[in-house]
């Protein structure tokens, strides 16, 4: 009688790893839900991409001279590239460990290895908009090695971020990535996005002018990890938000709360390689495993994250309370 082995079915079972990893990654990607998305081509000749913004043109405030043709505008670009990396990890398994273990070893690992791309992606675009250029200080602080125990978040501080953030002509955020599809967008509310660490949320929870989800006049386009808006700003919480660990006065750890505009920072990845699952079955390693000793299953990604206008992002960089 004919033996049915992963020969015969081996797509199945990899796509039934693939989507287990995509449905781990998504939901835990908090940092790439508000970036634009522009990917690459498969076989276009490159892995860079040129995110392109256009100026706005001045007022034109000069009354028009009859019969006179006026002088006229010229637009201006700013173009930003980015080249695309590829990231990734994997895991082995011994034969031993399929025929002794009681647990199913291979989606248990695509499980881990769907946290672990998660994470990667996750803190890849935290660390690229923590790098931004306009930043704020809990306190008397002035820099970083400044912030003191008591330099807390507060919501003058949330209020100056978002004068800022009009002044410097941020629109707000009206679409987030759907992280049913990690891709496609669905529409939100207006309002400045906040990604805050739950050490930071819980000084936010208490201040003057916190309004908590539960009383939001309406709950139908709360976003992912989503506590509360406070003045223009609807925060989401994350502990993987950033945390310069022993960077402050006397050494103590320094939190950086993101706020953003629409259009603050885009990703791109290489179209059919943004994250696959690579599963090698035993057996299939040829002449490297002559006893069908060992199984892989692992993940790679292409992906990078870019700010594509500083004027549209801000750090608030504070201590946490004790």
């Amino acid at each position: 009688m004919p033996n049915t082995t992963r020969t015969q079915i081996p797509a199945e079972v990899n796509n039934f790893y693939d989507r287990t990893l995509l449905e781990r990654v998504t939901p835990l990607f908090i940092f790439g839900k508000w970036a634009q998305i522009r990917d690459i081509p498969a076989n276009a000749g490159t892995s860079t991409i040129k995110f392109r913004r256009y100026a706005n043109l001045s007022a034109a405030t000069t009354p028009l001279s009859e019969g006179i043709t006026p002088a006229g505008s010229q637009l201006s670009v700013t173009d930003v590239t980015a080249t695309v990396a590829q990231y990734g990890d994997y895991i082995t398994a011994t034969d031993v460990v399929d025929y002794e273990s009681e647990d199913p070893v291979l989606m248990e690992t695509a499980q881990i290895l769907g946290d672990q791309a998660a994470d990667t992606l996750d803190q890849l675009v935290r660390d690229v908009l923590s790098a931004g250029t306009n930043v704020y200080y809990g306190g008397s602080a002035v820099s970083r090695v400044t912030v003191a125990a008591g330099d807390l978040i507060t919501a003058a501080l949330v209020k100056k971020v978002v004068r800022l953030l009009k002044n410097n002509l941020a629109r707000k955020v009206t679409m987030m990535v759907d992280p049913s599809t990690g891709y496609s967008t669905v529409p939100l509310q207006m309002c400045y996005v906040g990604i805050v660490h739950t050490n930071v949320a819980y000084t936010l929870k208490g201040l003057t002018g916190w309004t908590s989800i539960e009383k939001y006049a309406s709950t139908k386009t709360l976003m992912e990890g989503e506590i509360g808006a406070l003045d223009e700003v609807r925060f989401v919480e994350t502990t993987n938000a950033k945390v310069f660990t022993a960077s402050g006065a006397a050494g103590i750890d320094v939190y950086a709360t993101l706020v953003m505009g629409a259009n603050a920072y885009g990703i791109s990845r290489i179209s059919g390689q943004s994250l696959k699952n690579i599963v090698k079955p035993l057996g299939s390693g040829g002449s490297a495993d002559p006893l069908n000793q060992r199984a892989t299953s692992g993940w790679k990604s292409t992906f990078v994250a870019k700010i594509l206008n500083n004027a549209f992002l801000v750090r608030v960089e504070t201590a946490i309370e004790a």
